[in-house]
């Protein structure tokens, strides 16, 4: 089956291409042969008259008056589009040209203009004649004295002769109906698919169409409440750039028709109202029913002023999804056109079914992929902590535009001790499933950080809680902690691409991490090491979708990333690294239009340190004379950096926090001071109760430590150690 273009864009040949009035399709004109035409044999092996010559195996269905007979040096009459009938009163069709049928008075013994002579034969080898009247076509072939019309195939009533038969209309329309349908069916949203009923009905079926949808769309199986509005999605008409000779230029613009200028942007449907009868109806109508004549100005407004179409020169088509429905679609025709037929009912409701059923489709695919979207939204961080000694830098990117879930994940978890922990993963497959659980075992990790355990700890933790997911729950992980104080580094792999370190040199190295196996394995051990990580390097953590795809294998890939890094390096110079940011985006540059089968998850860090200087460290006995030790050595540490205005403060809130750590503690209590952009103060002790803010009572002796150190705090925490706890506060400086 043949798909015929129901725009202006490619005119058929045979019909004025700048006149959308004639029929659905039209009948291309057989090519001018010169030379003696030679006999052929049909399909039912009849030798082919004039009605067919030229068209071999096209005798069934060939309608009179589809070819004219004319001298191979006169001019070729234009022949009638087939779907446009012969006006009751025998004058020219709508849509057909000066010159193009013989006029309704031509005698019938007069010859047309163009035509062949009676006794000659016509070029294509049929017999010439006389034509008839009204019709185009010669006596001989079709209309003889004494014979009969040929019968309609469906009524057995004689067909008006000139008139396509039935039987070729009803070809048309399944043809229209077949495009118009795979036209709406390429749309995957909703606008592509209403353009596509848009595009596919204007101007082969209708000159105008406007398109109401539900104001909002339902979903799925949601129960819309309040009233039924309608809101004007789309509206097209038959564009007025046509001139008269075949092609398309641009004029002036005319003035507004009624098809135009018809249609209001809301319509709300009250219940019990002739539009809600039609809508309820579900079946296309004309608009010369009563019902239907009174629902057109609820429709379309009744306070604007226009004359609505006569007679049935619009169908009213209700769009129904699969369980309620969802809008209406209201074609036109002008009073220079034909008006609707019976049958055009049925294209209607073809039309109506297939845009309804896919606007269905394209509002749950549209929430299927918002629920996505939000889902791996809501599993990867927001925004990435602000940690003392380190910059963080990080780029996620879906498989595809289709697919935007996956189960890459990178998270930085800040640490006691103004540690930072740094992790990648990886959940086989990049669908729901897969995002499910990885925000699972993010969480996990997440947890597990919060207990400051050791790198291998963790992904044997891990380990454990993906066995307890699924038998088939796989994934790799690469976890590594910072130390800006020690300005060092531990990592453990579960079967994760190696990190990459970039030195401030522009040296860059894949380091040697012990493999592992993935997540999910179970019974396997995992190790960990301790790495320099110097002041001004850059560690890259990042996902096998960087370095591995169908075109290359991963450590390929890898290579590439370090001879990348290293390229970028240099660009800024030997003492100055460069910017995360844009050392993220040339990181993603490297990927080729071939090299995006998966997922892409990548994490930057940044190593600053904290200086030697900058550090103040002091063991204390749990006694009763350590808080005034702790105040001592808290001042002279704020007088050696210049920050003799927080001696106070400082003062008071390290004496609460030791005293209620000397209180419980059994083994040495430890007190840090880091300067960096805010003071922080850390105390540890072996104990792991973490301490808890409370409201102390008139009578209480104690429980007012904590609400000081709250009050005068920029921010405080308590976090358990594998050890015990850590109670740390910072204060602005200056």
């Amino acid at each position: 089956m043949t798909e015929h273009p129901t725009s202006f864009d490619r005119p058929s040949t045979g019909g004025d291409p700048t006149d959308p009035r004639g029929a659905l399709l039209r009948t291309p004109v057989p090519p001018d042969t010169s030379g003696p035409a030679l006999p052929a044999q049909g399909r039912t092996g009849r030798t082919p008259t004039a009605a067919g010559a030229g068209s071999p195996g096209t005798f069934e269905h060939a309608q009179p008056g589809a070819e004219q007979a004319a001298e191979p040096d006169a001019h070729r009459p234009r022949p009638v589009s087939e779907g446009v009938p012969v006006q009751p009163d025998g004058g020219q069709p709508a849509g057909a040209r000066s010159g193009d049928v013989p006029p309704a008075d031509t005698a019938p013994g007069d010859v047309a203009a163009g035509a062949v002579p009676p006794g000659e034969v016509a070029p294509g080898g049929g017999p010439a004649g006389p034509v008839r009247p009204g019709s185009g076509e010669p006596a001989g072939v079709a209309g003889r004295p004494g014979e009969a019309p040929e019968p309609d195939r469906r009524t057995g009533q004689p067909t008006a002769p000139g008139r396509p038969t039935p039987m070729r209309r009803d070809g048309d329309r399944l043809r229209f109906v077949g495009a118009a349908t795979r036209r709406i069916a390429r749309g995957m949203d909703l606008d592509e698919i209403v353009m596509g009923l848009c595009r596919a009905t204007v101007p082969t079926f209708a000159d105008a169409i406007l398109v109401y949808l539900r104001e909002p769309l339902p979903v799925g199986d949601e129960r819309p409440t309040g009233p039924l509005v309608l809101r004007l999605r789309r509206t097209d008409r038959i564009p007025a750039e046509r001139d008269t000779e075949g092609g398309f230029a641009p004029v002036p613009q005319p003035e507004p028709t009624e098809l135009e200028t018809v249609g209001a942007e809301l319509c709300e449907v009250r219940p019990g109202s002739a539009l809600a009868e039609v809508l309820r109806g579900v079946r296309p109508v004309f608009t010369d029913t009563p019902a239907a004549r009174a629902a057109l100005p609820e429709l379309l407004g009744e306070e604007r002023d226009f004359p609505l179409p006569d007679g049935r020169r619009a169908i009213l088509a209700p769009l129904r999804g699969r369980r309620r429905v969802i809008g209406a679609a209201l074609f036109l025709r002008g009073p220079e056109r034909i008006a609707f037929e019976t049958d055009d009912l049925l294209v209607a409701a073809q039309l109506a079914t297939h845009s309804a059923l896919g606007i269905d489709k394209a509002v749950l695919y549209g929430r299927e992929a918002y629920i996505a979207d939000e889902l791996q939204r809501t599993m990867l961080p927001e925004n990435l902590p602000r940690c003392t000694g380190v910059r963080l830098a990080s780029r996620y990117l879906p498989a595809a535009e289709t697919a935007r879930v996956g189960g890459d994940w990178y998270d930085a978890i800040p640490l006691p001790g103004s540690r930072v922990a740094l992790v990648v993963g990886d959940v086989m497959g990049h669908s729901m499933t897969s995002a499910a659980i990885m925000g699972q075992l993010r969480t996990t990790a997440q947890t597990l950080a919060g207990l400051d355990l050791p790198p291998q700890e963790v992904l044997h933790h891990l380990d454990e809680q993906a066995q307890r997911l699924g038998t088939d729950r796989m994934a790799t992980c690469l976890y590594a902690v910072y130390d800006p104080v020690t300005h060092r580094i531990t990592v453990a792999n579960a079967g994760h691409p190696p990190p990459v370190l970039l030195h401030l040199g522009g040296h860059a190295e894949v380091l040697r991490v012990p493999a592992g196996a993935p997540i999910g394995v179970g019974g396997v051990d995992f190790e960990a090491v301790e790495l320099d990580a110097p002041a001004g390097a850059t560690l890259l953590l990042y996902t096998d979708g960087l370095v591995e795809s169908r075109l290359r294998d991963v450590w390929t890939g890898i290579e590439q990333l370090r001879e990348r890094l290293a390229a970028t390096a240099q660009l800024t110079g030997p003492d100055h690294p460069p910017p995360l940011e844009a050392l993220c985006d040339e990181v993603l540059d490297m990927l080729g239009p071939g090299d995006r089968d998966d997922d892409i998850a990548l994490l930057a860090a940044r190593f600053d340190g904290i200086a030697p200087s900058d550090v103040a460290y002091w063991f204390l006995e749990p006694e009763d004379a350590a808080p005034g030790k702790a105040r001592r050595l808290a001042r002279r540490a704020l007088a050696r950096w210049g920050m003799e205005d927080l001696t106070d403060s400082v003062e008071l809130l390290v004496s609460e926090v030791v005293t209620n750590a000397v209180r419980y503690a059994s083994k040495p209590v430890t007190l840090r001071l880091l300067r960096t952009d805010v003071l922080r103060c850390e105390v540890g002790d072996d104990v792991p109760q973490l301490p808890r803010l409370r409201q102390a009572r008139a009578t209480d002796e104690g429980g007012r430590g904590l609400y000081l150190v709250n009050r005068l705090a920029r921010r405080w925490g308590a976090t358990r150690l594998s050890t015990g706890k850590v109670v740390w506060f910072e204060l602005n400086r200056g």
